[in-house]
């Protein structure tokens, strides 16, 4: 385990701690509990498996979301939004007239308080949101704990709040297992027979339809270049099958480019898919790269987008009775 100074925002410390295996190097960073590096080792070189930055100032000036958690509630809420005991609450509208992945100040761009274990191969980070953050009611404790166990990387979240308030939160890590160009000849499997369609601004419509037939069925494996000939990109909520088996991944992902398999465990009801159709970052990235379009692939486990303003879908809104708690398992590994 490493542990090396970052940077400073306003003279206070951004750390970044190393965890280290016979299979992986994971570096995260106290600012947004950011997953800045993931190694693995191929054809005698080091790649990295995710998108990211050599320097603070590219995360504060460039970086999307690039391997933050990100909240109160991660992707879309329309009209920034919500509400809630009769009271409507107003939250920063930083996506036009919406809200996303919990403001333009989310817990993705603060930073937290972590602590390193050496004995887990772990660390434990913790940042407490005051009462009226973004807009959002009630003071939450978050905690975030990233373990590595061989090629494995567990997530554990956890927000508590002192009064009810909605909590999604989406580890928002791009991935990219060819350790660079793009990322459409990646062959997905998405244990999913139905989404959440949107309108043309990202926001969903209410209602839930099948996969079959469109660019979104990934129930067999296929790559983004077979199910989107026209490069329109994906940017969607998938609903995950409920009676899938919890012990199999719900999602399996495969470059032949260099023979790396990524396979996701969760017990979340969505996952968004989103593979950066749109993507000019102007800084580079790990091994002087510049991330383009389709450069990475970002799957988000989680509660579905605007699930405020539809109340059918499984609820967001959290309670010191009800704390909010996601698991997630990431594992990057020979296909």
């Amino acid at each position: 385990m490493k542990k090396r100074l970052f940077g400073r925002i306003d003279g206070r410390p951004v750390e970044e701690v190393t965890l280290e295996s016979a299979d992986a190097a994971v570096s995260i960073l106290s600012f947004g509990a950011t997953v800045r590096d993931w190694r693995v080792d191929s054809a005698g070189r080091s790649l990295p498996m995710v998108l990211g930055f050599p320097t603070l100032d590219d995360y504060l000036e460039h970086a999307r979301s690039h391997g933050a958690v990100v909240g109160r509630v991660a992707n879309r809420t329309a009209d920034a939004s919500f509400e809630l005991d009769g009271r409507i609450w107003h939250l920063d509208a930083n996506d036009g007239r919406h809200h996303l992945h919990g403001g333009s100040l989310g817990i993705g761009r603060r930073i937290w308080a972590m602590e390193a274990d050496g004995v887990a191969e772990a660390v434990h980070l913790e940042y407490l949101s005051p009462d009226g953050e973004m807009g959002y009611p009630g003071e939450v404790r978050f905690t975030v704990t990233y373990r590595l166990e061989g090629p494995r990387l567990v997530v554990e979240m956890e927000g508590h709040p002192d009064r009810p308030t909605p909590i999604n939160l989406v580890q928002h890590s791009y991935y990219n297992l060819a350790g660079g160009a793009d990322v459409r000849d990646h062959v997905l499997r998405i244990a999913a027979d139905q989404y959440t369609p949107v309108d043309d601004e990202g926001i969903p419509t209410g209602t839930i339809e099948p996969v079959a037939g469109t660019r979104y069925d990934f129930r067999r494996p296929v790559s983004f270049e077979e199910s989107d000939p026209e490069r329109k990109g994906v940017d969607i909520n998938f609903v995950l099958d409920p009676a899938r088996d919890r012990d199999e991944p719900s999602v399996e992902v495969v470059s032949d480019w260099t023979n790396r398999r990524l396979r996701l465990w969760t017990h979340e009801p969505g996952l968004q898919v989103f593979n950066t159709p749109r993507q000019e970052i102007a800084a580079e990235g790990h091994d002087r790269q510049r991330y383009g379009r389709f450069s990475g692939l970002c799957l988000e486990p989680q509660h579905f987008p605007d699930s405020l303003h539809h109340p059918d879908w499984p609820s967001i809104i959290r309670s010191p009775e009800e704390p909010y708690r996601q698991r997630l398992v990431v594992e990057i590994d020979r296909a």
